[in-house]
């Protein structure tokens, strides 16, 4: 089991958080610029930031960022894409995420530019997941699907932190998004992050 932890962690203007997160799916809300993506990207070590991150008892601070950003998956609300083709995104032969993400097996050879923005998305989340990151930290990652889109990767997304007792934290405005994942809630406002009620 990874375990995620944070000390005292503070980005920007946010105030200092602390929190311990195992296999679990935690959700994360706010309002539009209250940090939310800021702290992802800082729990990534993509940005400055205070405080201590921890992974299995690994400090952040003391590992090599591409290892660390290997150990700890960032899925950006607007994904990138450096090249061409799709399949040339997808450094192994893990292609499994491909279909339960209810996109056909032949799309790796599509050209990214032919790509709808719901498809770059859910390429990207099987792009992510592909890696095998162990822990994930997704900033809206359903916010372009559809509602059958949406159910696919919300499952996948649990089962993934089941089978692989993997941490996640979750960025999301849908209220009723975040009752179906329901494990713990954690709101920014006035720049503190406090846990919720669900």
């Amino acid at each position: 089991m990874a375990i995620l932890q944070l000390n005292d962690f503070q980005v920007h203007t946010l105030k200092p958080l602390n929190i311990e997160v195992k296999d679990e799916v935690i959700c994360l809300s706010g309002p539009s610029g209250s940090g939310k993506s800021l702290l992802l990207r800082a729990i990534a070590d993509l940005i400055t930031h205070s405080g201590e991150a921890r992974l299995d008892g690994k400090k952040c601070s003391k590992t090599n960022p591409v290892q660390w950003r290997k150990w700890v998956g960032f899925l950006p609300a607007e994904s990138a894409w450096w090249m061409d083709k799709v399949g040339d995104h997808f450094s192994n032969k893990n292609h499994s995420y491909i279909e339960e993400m209810k996109l056909p097996a032949d799309c790796l050879n599509w050209e990214v530019v032919r790509c709808s923005t719901g498809e770059k998305q859910r390429l990207a989340i099987a792009r992510l997941l592909a890696q095998q990151p162990k822990v994930l930290l997704l900033d809206e990652p359903t916010a372009s699907l559809d509602a059958n889109s949406v159910a696919a990767v919300e499952q996948l997304i649990k089962n993934y932190s089941r089978d692989n007792q993997a941490p996640v934290i979750w960025v999301s405005h849908d209220e009723k998004q975040i009752q179906r994942l329901n494990n713990r809630v954690y709101r920014i406002s006035e720049n503190e992050i406090s846990e919720a009620e669900l």
